[in-house]
């Protein structure tokens, strides 16, 4: 039974710990019993001190070591600390990629539905500022170009085909093939997780889809593309239009999919605040993390809101089978 719920601890240099605590004392004790935290116990005592919280840790093996404890269960990662809230570079990018790498073992176990990571900077991955999505989809070894970062709320969601890159990278990224791989990962694994054939709107990339000139990305790329997921029996439109799409026509879709990053995600957050969830579609297992940063400006001021990883949690319980 997939009933064991991963949470790692994340970026140490964060409000992680805070946010951990908040959402914490608002769980029940059946749900915390599912839940395993990745993270370093003595690093966690510290930080909850620090910024004056108090929660019962143990320190356990594995995932079936105190199953029946409502306390917070954390698999022990080592990490050398000093102050607790400005680890060394160097020790917080072992401390993250070790992380991971325990929660995507772990995960190859039947009892775990998925992992939820807590926000980690990207410069802890690799040189590239790549994310956790495709962290993983290369840790997975799936087929290039075919994860998807799907960010969720209530009955709407968008996905970027570019996830991570520079702006000026993104029309020499974009291809035909890359779009439909894409969406059809989106939408084989939204129909597994939401029970539902999405709709799904698909923006141009210019502004006003560049009057759809011939030489443009959306009659070259975009179009085409369309086409293609039609002819699969996909529900997908476009190319819209990404200046009005927000105003009211995205209350048709159940995605928004954008060629970049904040060409949906900047319109998203000003919709959704904090309540949004970031998922990674294509893996063998879920993968959720709170729709923010790590804040470190706000460490030790009690405003980290942890609704976002409250929601992350409501959507792991959802899917525990």
């Amino acid at each position: 039974m997939k009933n064991k719920i991963l949470i790692l601890s994340g970026d140490p240099n964060s409000v992680n710990s805070e946010i951990i605590y908040k959402a914490w004392i608002k769980l029940n004790n059946s749900l915390k019993k599912r839940i395993y935290f990745i993270s370093n116990c003595n690093l966690l005592k510290k930080q909850f001190k620090k910024i004056k919280k108090n929660i019962k840790i143990i320190k356990v093996k594995n995932i079936t070591e105190g199953e029946n404890s409502a306390s917070l269960k954390v698999i022990n990662i080592n990490i050398k600390i000093t102050d607790p809230f400005k680890v060394r570079k160097s020790q917080a990018s072992k401390f993250v990629i070790s992380s991971l790498n325990t929660a995507h073992r772990l995960c190859q176990n039947s009892k775990v539905v998925g992992i939820i990571n807590c926000a980690i900077n990207k410069t802890l991955l690799n040189k590239n500022n790549s994310g956790v999505t495709e962290y993983l989809a290369s840790k997975s070894k799936i087929k290039k170009d075919t994860e998807v970062m799907l960010i969720q709320s209530g009955n709407f969601a968008v996905s970027p085909i570019t996830t991570h890159i520079n702006i000026n990278q993104v029309s020499k990224k974009l291809n035909k093939k890359l779009i439909i791989n894409k969406v059809i990962t989106l939408n084989k694994c939204f129909k597994k997780i939401f029970k539902k054939k999405p709709k799904i709107g698909i923006l141009g990339l210019n502004p006003h889809n560049a009057e759809l000139r011939k030489k443009s990305e959306e009659i070259r790329i975009i179009i085409p593309a369309i086409k293609k997921l039609k002819r699969l029996r996909i529900k997908a439109f476009g190319p819209l239009i990404s200046d009005t799409t927000f105003i009211e026509n995205y209350r048709k879709f159940d995605v928004i999919v954008g060629m970049y990053h904040d060409q949906v995600l900047a319109p998203f957050k000003a919709l959704k605040k904090f309540e949004a969830i970031n998922l990674t579609l294509g893996l063998k297992y879920l993968r959720a993390s709170p729709d923010h940063g790590t804040a470190a400006d706000l460490i030790g001021k009690n405003k980290a809101n942890p609704i976002s990883l409250l929601r992350c949690i409501e959507f792991m319980n959802k899917n525990i089978k």
